[in-house]
């Protein structure tokens, strides 16, 4: 009976077409169907050029199937981590094999072990040392990427305990993530600029010569994100410290009978994590332009940088400075003022030359010793190449506020004794002492905002007015000079695209694809070869169907 519906069926009433254009949708339909899909915002390597040396991530865009830090492969691949599971030959690995990276950060920087804390801070400024071609993104803490990320590691521990055949089924019928970042190729920024901020307070004397005492902090910070660069130490304690002695001389040079034997510059430089641009720019303006230069007749020029991080305060110089030079009773002023507020602080004496051959400075200082001026960096670091100058962990949460009141203090001492002539107390009085208040406040501000350069070298930055702003209520004179890339042989360049959102998409392997993909071949196959012997299949239906009858009638 079966028999003769099926010869019914193949007589006509079958669409053939079905057969073979039914697979076809399928294979191309989406390859991986969505189970479920999480967003995030992420955070892009710093991408810019410096001194025509490309540095940084050059890539943006992300759609690549996530592995976890042992289990990836090839290129196809985007390792999902944690960041502190990251090491130095990891890294390496991956920037050179794997198709992209996403490191996910921990929860809390401020509360990190002492180990973590050092792991992370080197392995941070050895990423930053390299060009890397493969997009790299971290991302904060979330309890649901973290899961994300456990649930892709266990994956593997999964398929370690289990046999061959099972790690190959669950291989093949496990779900898997996709991680998707849109993100188009990175182009050159035609509008960065960087701006450095002056202003002046002008001093007295009887016979009318006056030397000039400039102080100069950079404003902007450098991390492994830029989006993430808050800079609270470095350096955003110098930032803190200068606008300070902007308050205090500024009142006290209100008045001519007040006023010191030293005309006061202050500048607040931008582009100091990119060999410092800003300084560079702005001596160009001041000492080759024929209008003459406010620093012209400068006994020396004072850098701040990073002065809360040790106990311990450095005077950076380039050359020694000569027995009874400007620079040499500044020093001697440091030592003493130390000694009487905290006689804890040790001030120490670093002698750096410059390499010329080298393209990067070390400190913001030699700007100036290069152009004969004299020059020095006061900090709590004692090598330019402490890893503390660019991290992300420098943040708010991670700064010594106690002892940067306490270097305030210590600095704005001894400028006053060399100025005056005489302690600080015995200048200001009671009523010009540091104010904790100001200096927390301003710390505070400043480190609230991403400060690299790639982010705030832009007109108009709310961070750069504000500290105009300042400036022109304290200060005289007040200018903006602004460097800009030369269009033909740029120092710097910055590019687009610093952060961005990705989706985590819960998929079927790509192994599911393949299989799915072999499966229906395989149908279409048999398929083909129906059709094509259907006269033989139909003789050979209808004798079975003739036999059916025939032992029927008998």
């Amino acid at each position: 009976m079966w028999l003769q519906e099926v010869e019914e069926v193949f007589k006509g009433y079958l669409p053939y077409y079905i057969l073979i254009f039914l697979p076809i949708f399928i294979i191309v339909s989406p390859a991986n169907p969505v189970l479920a899909s999480s967003e995030f915002p992420v955070y892009r390597m710093p991408h810019y050029d410096l001194h025509g040396i490309p540095h940084g991530c050059r890539s943006a865009g992300i759609n690549l199937e996530a592995k976890s830090l042992t289990n990836w492969n090839n290129a196809r691949h985007c390792v999902v981590t944690n960041f502190k599971s990251l090491t130095v030959d990891s890294f390496k690995n991956i920037k050179s094999k794997a198709g992209a990276l996403l490191a996910m950060l921990p929860e809390h920087l401020s509360t990190l072990s002492a180990e973590e804390y050092q792991h992370l801070l080197l392995l941070e400024n050895i990423i930053l040392a390299q060009e890397v071609t493969i997009p790299v993104y971290f991302v904060k803490y979330s309890p649901e990427l973290k899961s994300i990320i456990e649930d892709v590691e266990s994956n593997i521990e999964d398929n370690l305990s289990k046999s061959a055949t099972e790690a190959m089924i669950n291989s093949i019928a496990g779900n898997g993530y996709q991680i998707i970042i849109s993100a188009s190729t990175p182009t050159v920024r035609t509008d960065a600029r960087i701006a450095t901020i002056h202003g002046q307070l002008s001093g007295y004397s009887a016979d009318g010569k006056i030397p000039t005492i400039a102080v100069v902090a950079y404003y902007d910070s450098f991390g492994v994100a830029p989006d993430l660069s808050f800079g609270a130490d470095s350096n955003g304690s110098g930032v803190a410290i200068l606008l300070e002695l902007v308050r205090i001389f500024s009142t006290l040079y209100a008045e001519q009978k007040t006023r010191g034997r030293y005309n006061i510059v202050f500048v607040l430089s931008g582009g100091g994590k990119m060999n410092y641009q800003g300084s560079k720019k702005w001596l160009e303006e001041q000492l080759d332009s024929v209008d003459g230069s406010i620093i012209q007749e400068v006994s020396y020029v004072m850098c701040l940088d990073t002065l809360a991080a040790n106990d311990s305060i450095y005077l950076h110089v380039s050359k020694p400075p000569k027995e009874g030079s400007p620079t040499s009773q500044f020093y001697k002023e440091l030592k003493s003022a130390a000694s009487t507020i905290q006689p804890s602080v040790s001030v120490e004496g670093v002698h750096k030359k410059i390499n010329l051959a080298d393209d990067i400075l070390g400190w913001e200082h030699e700007r100036f010793s290069i152009r004969r001026l004299p020059a020095f960096t006061v900090s709590t670091l004692k090598t330019h190449r402490d890893f503390r100058k660019s991290t992300i962990m420098d943040t708010w949460g991670n700064l010594n506020m106690e002892r940067l009141v306490k270097n305030t203090n210590i600095v704005a001492e001894a400028l006053a004794r060399h100025i005056y002539g005489e302690s600080y107390e015995s200048v200001f009085g009671s009523s010009l002492k540091i104010s904790r208040k100001n200096v927390e406040s301003w710390a505070n501000t400043i480190s609230s905002e991403a400060r690299s350069p790639q982010l705030i070298s832009t007109k108009d930055n709310p961070l750069v007015a504000s500290f105009k702003q300042t400036f022109n209520e304290f200060l005289r004179e007040v200018k903006v000079t602004v460097a800009v890339p030369d269009k033909r042989d740029p120092d710097f360049q910055f590019y687009h695209n610093t952060g961005g959102t990705v989706n985590v998409y819960s998929v079927k392997p790509a192994i599911f694809d393949l299989v799915l993909t072999i499966a229906i071949v395989l149908y279409l196959v048999i398929i083909y070869f129906l059709i094509e012997r259907f006269p033989a299949l139909y003789k050979i239906a209808c004798s079975f169907t003739a036999n059916n009858k025939k032992i029927k009638n008998n």
